[in-house]
């Protein structure tokens, strides 16, 4: 346990990682005063993500990649203590949410096997607090054996049996530096779409594609007040519905086999 950890909070915290130099400290750094253990699954880094984990004192575990749900679920079965809270890298606990946190164990209601929280993104240099980015609630802190990751190969979540507290206090999120990183992300989140789309044996819908990339810039930015964010909520807005717009037409791409004609003879 930490020397600065609250007497008998029984939390482990466990994170997935994969070449997190930059995300890392911040992250270990916000909970260190609370865990009494941090596992850290890493793998294939070539980065320093391995030697900082460990110098916050964390237990690290080298395992394939398995994909985002099954390789967090990897991460659940190692902790030990009955309290779980699970991570990304690129996140970071408020002093606000880690002092709900905190309450929340020590009060161990048998009621709730599980707790959430919204969660806030840092982008184009300030806090987005509207829109369809915000308040993100994100079901984190669970009972050990309570609750598994589920899901497809993207969009993974947290299931929890029984009932959830919403915990005061916000989870920093600090997912990409700057726009482009944010469309080399969307390429990379597309092919994953694709793959599932094609497990499911979806059919492409012109109509469908058209209506969603619509509505999510008028929910976004209309109805959730992205605008209220100035223009990184305009921003956000337009690409939440040109990402739409995207994932749907590779469907469609490969759906029709789209390839350059053959040349005449």
């Amino acid at each position: 346990m930490s020397d600065s950890a609250p007497e008998n909070l029984a939390l482990s915290v466990v994170l997935i990682s994969h070449n997190s130099e930059r995300h890392l400290p911040r992250c270990l750094g916000s909970i260190k005063a609370i865990a009494s253990e941090v596992i850290v699954v890493h793998n294939d880094c070539t980065d320093d993500t391995e030697k900082i984990a460990k110098e916050f004192g964390a237990k690290t575990v080298e395992h394939d990649w398995l994909g985002f749900r099954d390789q967090k679920n990897v991460a659940l079965d190692l902790a030990t203590e009955p309290w779980i809270l699970s991570l990304d890298s690129d996140e970071e606990v408020s002093p606000e949410l880690l002092q709900s946190i905190v309450a929340f164990i020590q009060a161990d209601d048998p009621v709730y096997n599980g707790a959430f929280f919204p969660r806030k993104v840092w982008f184009l240099g300030r806090w987005i607090t509207h829109g369809d980015w915000y308040p993100d609630h994100s079901l984190r802190l669970l009972r050990k054996g309570k609750g598994r990751w589920t899901g497809g190969i993207i969009h993974e979540k947290l299931e929890v049996d029984g009932a959830v507290k919403k915990l005061k206090g916000d989870l920093h999120h600090f997912p990409i530096p700057n726009i482009q990183g944010q469309v080399t992300k969307l390429v990379y989140y597309s092919d994953l779409y694709l793959e599932q789309q094609l497990e499911k044996g979806k059919k492409w819908s012109a109509p469908g594609t058209i209506f969603r990339s619509v509505w999510r810039f008028f929910r976004g930015y209309f109805l959730r007040l992205g605008f209220l964010d100035g223009f990184p909520g305009f921003y956000i807005a337009w690409y939440d519905s040109f990402s739409t717009l995207f994932k749907y037409s590779r469907l469609y791409e490969h759906l029709n086999h789209t390839e350059f004609p053959e040349g005449d003879d």
